[in-house]
């Protein structure tokens, strides 16, 4: 089932979210709104609070780009990043940041323990994309939004279609959450 995203200024998207402790229908069923949400938005990575829900959890799929067509979708549950290494600038969007982009400098490469949709512990390296997109979508999970990694220069360059987000003048191709603070103004 597609479920509405939540949109910039949402309390959720600022909140450390809770880890997870198993994987039970509820959680399966969430996954599978999940990327059902993303691909239609359409994305590449969806993180639980996007979807209203403060837990540590997020999907990915990359696949859908032609240098990456052989990576398989993921399941990150509780993710921790252990390590970095090197760093690189790159443009990013975000859903809950509808026609929002910017440069965001991020590690290139990672390495990070996490569950995966079994619930079973993994560790990994991730470089690339697919590096990035987690670092984006674990930045979810811990009440971040690309747009806070921003220089300064960049960040007063986009205030005003922030403000617009949060007041709700905007407009989106996919379901979403106005924020309650639109409602005020």
């Amino acid at each position: 089932m597609i479920v509405p995203i939540n949109i910039y200024s949402d309390d959720v998207l600022r909140q450390q979210a809770l880890p997870l402790e198993g994987v039970d229908k509820e959680v399966e069923e969430l996954l599978g709104n999940m990327f059902e949400t993303m691909y239609s938005a359409p994305g590449i990575g969806l993180a639980a609070p996007q979807v209203g829900r403060s837990l540590r959890l997020l999907v990915l799929d990359i696949s859908c780009m032609r240098e990456y067509a052989n990576v398989k979708p993921m399941v990150v549950i509780n993710p921790e990043i252990v390590a970095v290494k090197g760093y690189r600038s790159m443009e990013e969007g975000c859903l809950s940041l509808p026609g929002l982009q910017g440069d965001v400098v991020r590690p290139s490469s990672i390495s990070m323990k996490y569950r995966d949709e079994h619930f079973e512990g993994q560790s990994a390296e991730f470089s690339g994309l697919l590096a990035r997109v987690l670092q984006h979508e674990i930045d979810h999970l811990d009440g971040r939004l690309f747009v806070d990694r921003l220089q300064k220069k960049e960040r007063r360059k986009v205030q005003k279609e922030l403000d617009a987000l949060a007041s709700g003048r905007f407009i989106a191709s996919y379901p979403v959450v106005v924020p309650a603070t639109a409602n005020n103004t």
